[in-house]
């Protein structure tokens, strides 16, 4: 059975759950940094706890470690989700990933490449979001959000008849798009990928569930599971 530990930005020791719901077998672990807010003050509380977080998950002998926080590891731009990542696997030795990384690694297993976004932030997190999709080659044709800037029951709130509606509207906007991306790993997104791959024919794909699929991948696991959209359903078993 393997254990994840799970870098969260909560203010408690909290696993989100969706990961034990998606993957009942796993045993998760949880080590808090403490987002203030879904602004670069808010994240600044939290950024530079990560890598400690990462070394106390490590001692305690998990076998792979996900950066939960879409935002929490893109807002510093896209080199620093990378040399986060670089420093975290040089310190524990162990497989590393975080949830900007995982949506795009999601986007790129379901072939996307023109994307109609939804979220949960404000312009200026939006605009870092953008530049992390660009980094990565994706071309962003509409982007549409709640402009949450709480972190504590804010993007939580959102009812999947919300989340659905906002991404509509972007699918709407962008007529060339191949994929839809649903960013913040606050908005609770698990039951909306396949009633929106079922209205749009497009795959879906999220930061919570995506993160938990990337963690799977960590211990060589598919991390496929049906029902929750395509990226999961058709998941491979990761190449070593």
């Amino acid at each position: 059975m393997a254990t994840i530990g799970l870098v969260v930005p909560h203010a408690t020791d909290i696993v989100p759950p969706e990961g034990p719901l998606m993957y009942p077998e796993t045993v998760f672990i949880a080590h808090r940094t403490g987002v203030g807010s879904l602004t670069p003050e808010g994240y600044d509380q939290a950024a530079d706890k990560i890598v400690p977080a990462a070394d106390n998950l490590a001692r305690r002998g998990v076998d792979a470690i996900m950066v939960i926080g879409t935002s929490l590891t893109f807002y510093r731009g896209p080199q620093f989700n990378e040399d986060l990542q670089k420093e975290i696997r040089s310190r524990t030795g162990l497989p590393v990933s975080t949830m900007s990384t995982a949506i795009v690694d999601g986007l790129r297993e379901v072939g996307a490449s023109k994307l109609a976004v939804a979220t949960a932030y404000t312009d200026v997190v939006n605009d870092k979001l953008k530049e992390l999709l660009r980094f990565h080659g994706f071309d962003v044709e509409s982007l549409n959000s709640f402009g949450i800037t709480a972190f504590a029951n804010g993007a939580s709130s959102k009812s999947d008849d919300e989340i659905v509606d906002l991404s509509a509207k972007s699918v709407e906007q962008a007529p060339s798009a191949d994929a839809v991306l649903i960013s913040c790993g606050g908005l609770k997104t698990l039951g909306v990928a396949q009633p929106l791959e079922d209205r749009f024919g497009l795959p879906v794909v999220s930061s919570t569930p995506a993160a938990f699929w990337a963690a799977m991948r960590l211990v060589g696991d598919s991390g496929r599971i049906p029902g929750y959209g395509r990226l999961l359903a058709n998941a491979s078993v990761p190449v070593a």
